[in-house]
């Protein structure tokens, strides 16, 4: 009995282990379910290990300084953008834009945001050659500091350093610039989430590998391949015609995942009227030569009769004279000239406030046999994308951006209703203008957060949108990150007029802007390196705006959420900050008469119960600091309960 009884605790204490490895080490088990010990001593340990045994695995330089920054603290602080936050469409959003070096984003979400998301969607660098990719890193490790953090030789060191300082575009760079921030971002995923990556032929097979190491070859869903274009006019005829990149799809765990069904047979011609199936393409021209200046015949006013005929003749005095909408600055064109509208404009309609044309289907077409399948890979052409910047009067401001139906079909096969999606390379905004749309087309109440690095847009290289940012939106500095607000912000706009019809008051159309900033000279956090003799912080030079960006950082760090407001409690004249259970005491001037109101409040109030009380350790006298502290501890023993108190520096 006791021997069977022994045997049964065993195998409990056993599958404890496996669930607690098969959680937090998902990607130390291959497809088969064996758990390889190997690996797991090596992501644990911070030494390098001699593997003498042959085990299937992935290894190029850099490997081991990108688990360095993986596990690294983070080296910026977050301000929020109250100015942008507090207008009216913003203060309630959930949305959020992030401006800053992703991998330091992520590390500040690690928190907050952990097993929070839903979905992940990226269109990282694909690593052409010619898409500027070249690896960049701000931290300045030494060679000997490196071999000991990282547990590798100083020659090593040395050859990881050079490549690192040096902007490489190899191989090798690109996986360690992916690392981190896969690996980070497996953290934020919930236990049913997935992750669908956009990527070509340069760097699918690194990419394929280095996912099967962060979450586990088990978890591996599919490869989708993505047509991008119908043809590729700079090959030769001896060379392939590159049309495909790919969708790499991982789980966070998939047998906990659920994809819905999705047909993929779409009706290119899904409208009908007496003379055939049709669809509808807009009027305007959305080619890359759609400028007067280009095509200045196809630039001319059209008119709408109060019955709804189109003439590019006014024939009654309350006719409405419509153009072509601008592009940027620039005025835009039709795609028919007036005497294709005089002669088929029965074929001009009027949908969602803009004028489309009738494109019947030619059904002695032979390849109209395989509109279905093909509708699949021609929905998600690169093309489609851009047709929706041309829509906001963007064109020409991003390289190949991704179409918002590519991201809608992503979220609808995995994503409900009130969950979060996130995008850590955002570029143009393609993911928030997605789950705008989809929010109006179901009623629901999907949030995005997008992060993008503040790119300098060089002049010489992209006028265009250079122009577009320091002229029309009047930036001093263009980045890309200017590019993707603008659009969240038109793209919202676009949505609200496409949709007049419809009830849209309970769709979040704003979004909540915050950046990551350098940490001040001289300021560190850790207590334990405290000294107030050889401080060289000087703390008297913090602003209130300082502060806030403090709380803001250690909110976040905390697990409280961006969107998330504190609330300011009166102490008797003294300012605390209060969110769920966890209170700040930030400001200078903490007297005795604070710390009363303080208990009391905690005694009195039952809307206040603080189980975290953090302080700033620089705005406090050290004679204050042990008072608060002695009184804090006491007062908890006597309440029976607990209440930690911690002091930040």
């Amino acid at each position: 009995m006791f021997y069977n009884l022994q045997n049964k605790n065993v195998e409990i204490k056993y599958l404890i282990v496996y669930n607690k490895l098969k959680k937090h080490f998902s990607h130390c088990f291959d497809k088969n379910d064996s758990f390889n010990f190997e690996k797991f001593k090596q992501q644990i340990s911070k030494d390098e290990i001699n593997i003498l045994e042959d085990s299937y695995g992935m290894d190029w330089l850099g490997k081991s300084y990108a688990r360095l920054l993986a596990s690294d603290e983070a080296t910026t602080l977050l301000k929020e953008n109250e100015e942008w936050n507090k207008n009216k469409e913003n203060e309630k959003s959930e949305n959020l834009l992030i401006k800053g070096d992703n991998i330091e984003v992520l590390k500040h979400l690690s928190h907050a945001y952990y097993e929070k998301i839903k979905m992940i969607y990226i269109d990282p660098p694909y690593n052409t050659g010619s898409d500027g990719f070249l690896y960049q890193d701000n931290r300045k490790f030494t060679v000997e500091e490196l071999s000991t953090l990282a547990g590798i030789d100083e020659e090593k060191a040395k050859r990881i350093l050079d490549f690192t300082q040096k902007k490489s575009n190899s191989h090798s760079a690109w996986l360690t610039f992916m690392y981190p921030r896969l690996y980070i971002a497996k953290q934020l995923l919930k236990d049913d989430g997935v992750i669908f990556i956009s990527i070509d032929d340069n760097e699918v097979a690194q990419l394929r590998l280095l996912m099967d190491e962060i979450f586990g070859e088990e978890n591996f869903v599919d490869l989708v391949s993505r047509k991008i274009k119908c043809y590729d006019r700079d090959k030769s005829s001896k060379e392939f015609q590159r049309l495909y990149d790919s969708i790499l799809v991982f789980s966070k765990n998939k047998s906990l995942l659920k994809m819905k069904q999705i047909i993929k047979g779409v009706k290119r011609y899904p409208l009908s009227d007496d003379i055939g199936s049709y669809k509808l393409n807009p009027l305007q021209n959305r080619g890359p030569n759609g400028y007067r200046e280009k095509r200045p015949k196809t630039y001319y006013p059209i008119y709408i009769s109060e019955s709804g005929t189109v003439s590019v003749e006014r024939e009654h005095k309350n006719d409405k004279e419509i153009y072509p909408e601008k592009i940027g600055s620039k005025d835009g064109t039709w795609s028919w000239s007036k005497n294709k509208i005089i002669n088929e404009n029965k074929r001009v309609v009027i949908d969602k406030n803009r004028l489309c044309v009738k494109i019947y289907e030619d059904k002695n077409k032979d390849n109209n046999r395989y509109a279905s399948e093909e509708n699949m890979q021609l929905q998600f052409l690169n093309a489609n994308g851009s047709s929706r910047m041309t829509l906001l009067n963007m064109q020409a401001l991003f390289n190949n951006p991704k179409p918002v139906n590519l991201i809608k079909w992503c979220i609808n096969l995995t994503v409900h209703k009130s969950d979060i999606i996130l995008d850590f390379f955002a570029g143009s905004g393609t993911t928030g203008d997605a789950v705008m749309q989809l929010n109006v087309e179901d009623n629901g109440n999907r949030k995005y957060i997008l992060v993008q690095i503040p790119e300098i847009i060089d002049q010489n290289k992209d006028a265009t949108a250079y122009d577009f940012i320091k002229n029309e939106l009047k930036v001093d500095d263009p980045t890309i990150f200017e590019i993707t607000k603008e659009r969240l912000i038109r793209a919202g706009k676009r949505i609200k007029e496409d949709n007049s019809d419809k009830d849209l008051s309970n769709v979040d159309f704003g979004f909540k802007i915050f950046e990551t900033i350098p940490i001040w000279k001289d300021y560190n956090f850790e207590e334990e390196k405290f000294d107030p003799q050889i401080a060289l912080f000087d703390e008297s030079k913090l602003s209130n705006e300082d502060i806030n960006v403090l709380l803001t950082t250690w909110k976040t760090y905390d697990g409280i959420a961006l969107t998330k407001s504190l609330k300011e409690i009166n102490l008797d004249g003294y300012k605390g900050y209060y969110y769920g259970s966890k209170l700040y005491l930030v400001d200078k001037e903490f007297k005795t008469k604070n710390l009363k109101k303080l208990l009391e409040e905690i005694d009195e109030n039952e809307e206040f119960n603080p189980a975290t009380i953090v302080v700033f350790g620089y705005n406090f006298e050290s004679k204050t600091m042990r008072e608060l502290a002695e009184n804090i501890k006491n007062y908890a023993n006597k309440k029976h309960t607990d209440i930690d108190f911690i002091t930040r520096y």
